[in-house]
């Protein structure tokens, strides 16, 4: 599966980043791309959370998820993409990772679970938490995914989780805002999160100046394969399942862990996972 990975620069313009969208979309199946992850908040962004969030929100039949549908249809590639989804609070919306297939169906949308409320930031101040905390994999590309939404990085029994049902690529669309030491944990975090749960990881950070870019690629050895600086950009890279099972072969600590997720054969005491890779 060829992998792009589409580091944007969404601004409060929603027609303006529909039409970066498209070209690096563009971009990504002209490279025989698979797959196209975006930014969270690729639809609509601001260095802080304000009011006009609520006032942008789209339900998930609305325009832009649309264009997004079309996009993947007309081009042949799925799609992952941050966009600001109408909720049931007039002022508060989701943060919303969509997932598109390669015929143009929404396959699904994860609701962002971990709100940024750290180092001087609200989102909650105007974003609804998502209220699914047992959210399911996707299949794009061939592949099962577990999107996420950035500060969710901090947090590993969301990616545990998803590993636990079997996904091969953590997918993590994000703002990461700059920050003393914040380009190294995230590095740091997405290395982990590959390396505990031995599955890929993305990272697809919005471009500067609002988050500080990054975006990267880390194998389930902890390896980065692909990086990108703070500017936008589009990088792509093939993701073997082969190199996969392997690595999965080599260090089998999913089925080796004994504290976690209680397994019916033990019953009910903490033991196994759920499945065995």
């Amino acid at each position: 599966m060829r992998l792009a990975l589409a580091q944007t620069a969404p601004v409060d313009d929603g027609a303006r980043n529909l039409t970066e969208v498209a070209d690096v979309v563009a971009g990504a199946a002209a490279a025989g791309a698979d797959l196209v992850v975006l930014p969270e908040y690729a639809m609509y962004s601001k260095k802080a959370i304000d009011p006009s969030f609520a006032l942008v929100a789209e339900p998930l039949d609305g325009p832009f998820v649309a264009a997004l549908e079309a996009l993947a249809r007309r081009l042949g590639l799925a799609i992952l993409a941050g966009v600001v989804e109408r909720s049931g609070d007039p002022h508060r919306p989701h943060n919303t990772i969509v997932s598109i297939d390669a015929d143009g169906v929404l396959v699904g949308a994860y609701r962002k679970i971990h709100l940024f409320e750290a180092y001087g930031y609200s989102e909650g101040s105007g974003i609804l938490e998502g209220p699914d905390l047992a959210p399911e994999p996707v299949v794009l590309g061939g592949l099962r995914l577990g999107p996420m939404a950035c500060y969710d990085l901090r947090f590993p029994e969301l990616a545990r989780h998803y590993a636990a049902a079997g996904t091969d690529l953590l997918v993590v669309a994000s703002s990461w805002v700059p920050g003393p030491h914040k380009a190294a944990q995230w590095r740091t975090l997405l290395q982990a999160r590959a390396i505990e749960n031995t599955c890929w990881a993305a990272g697809v950070s919005q471009a500067a100046p609002i988050s500080i870019g990054s975006s990267l690629l880390a194998a389930p050895d902890g390896a980065v394969h692909i990086s990108l600086d703070e500017s936008p950009g589009l990088a792509v890279v093939d993701l073997d399942p082969a190199a996969l099972a392997q690595e999965r072969a080599k260090d089998p600590n999913l089925r080796l862990r004994r504290l976690g997720t209680p397994h019916p054969a033990d019953g009910g005491r903490m033991g196994g996972p759920t499945v065995d890779h």
